[in-house]
């Protein structure tokens, strides 16, 4: 082969490369997709086994069907009502139909009540720390507060272990997160927690913004927020708000001017609708479906940027 013909030849095999090249990225266009953003699907207040369990597991099929869900989140009150073991194992096996890796936090169903009375009564600080352990050894948890780098982004995940109120946390918990937080300055932040931000809906029913349906100590997570500018989204559910709800999505929903907090309805009774966040790079897409009319709400997305 002489020398014209070797450039040729070479320049044939260049042009072919970047043609299979380009055709494999054109074959390919998901796996582009894929990338751009991480899907979190939020689960409102599972209560389970609660009613119509068969609806909840149809939910949960639907959910599998999406191809980019990477995690599942539930809000807490996983339990129907005590927490009991029974309650427990039922929900075992209704998220082990999951195909996505599962993360659930704790709600005041999941603990807070005692078995004995069969009411909802506050139990003994040992036994609310017994059914946090059962909680924990449930979902194979190596707390029941804890976080994941998803991205660019933190979420944590913070569960209800107050004594005294249905959506609080511990002295022990809160140092845990002003540690997390500190540790993490410069990295966009997600909190999930059951209950919600004070003033973050409006005072629709008679239990909404009242100390047992907030976030508390409400200083305490007050002054966390505030000196962690990271933070700006809350996931709650407890509250069963319903995107009927004209609070659901609107401005009331910033709290302090800088944290959005995102409403959950509960999967218990009447239509299901789930939350999806599509974490981009540099902002948060929220899409709510609609389980009962198989469709999204467009009405409903929002879009929040990044700190």
């Amino acid at each position: 082969m002489n020398a014209k013909n070797t450039v040729r030849f070479l320049k044939s095999v260049v042009l072919s490369a970047l043609l299979c090249i380009a055709l494999a990225a054109c074959a390919n266009p998901a796996d582009e997709t894929a990338n751009a953003y991480h899907h979190l699907v939020i689960l409102g207040d599972p209560h389970l086994p609660g009613r119509d369990i068969e609806r909840k597991e149809q939910v949960l099929a639907t959910i599998n069907s999406w191809d980019d869900v990477e995690m599942v989140v539930a809000v807490g009150d996983i339990c129907a009502d005590l927490g009991t073991d029974d309650e427990y194992q039922v929900a075992k096996t209704f998220f082990n139909k999951l195909y996505a890796p599962f993360f659930p936090i704790a709600g005041n169903h999941d603990y807070f009540y005692a078995d004995e009375s069969g009411q909802l009564l506050a139990g003994t600080p040992a036994s609310q720390q017994e059914k946090l352990r059962t909680f924990r050894r449930t979902f194979d948890l190596p707390s029941y507060y804890y976080s994941k780098y998803v991205g660019d982004y933190l979420l944590v995940f913070l569960s209800a272990d107050h004594t005294d109120f249905l959506s609080g946390m511990s002295d022990q918990q809160l140092a845990w997160l002003r540690a997390e937080l500190a540790n993490n300055k410069k990295t966009p932040t997600i909190i999930i927690f059951h209950g919600p931000l004070n003033g973050t809906l409006r005072d629709y029913r008679k239990w909404i913004n009242t100390p047992s349906f907030i976030a508390q100590p409400v200083a305490t997570v007050h002054d966390i927020l505030k000196t962690n500018k990271q933070v700006f989204l809350w996931v709650s559910g407890h509250t069963h708000t319903s995107p009927l709800e004209e609070s659901y999505a609107a401005p009331i929903n910033l709290y302090d001017g800088r944290v959005t907090n995102i409403h959950n309805k509960d999967m218990n009774r009447g239509t299901i609708w789930t939350n999806s966040l599509f974490l981009y790079q540099d902002k948060v897409v929220v899409k709510t479906y609609n389980h009962q009319e198989n469709s999204w709400l467009s009405e409903l997305e929002r879009t929040i940027k990044t700190p």
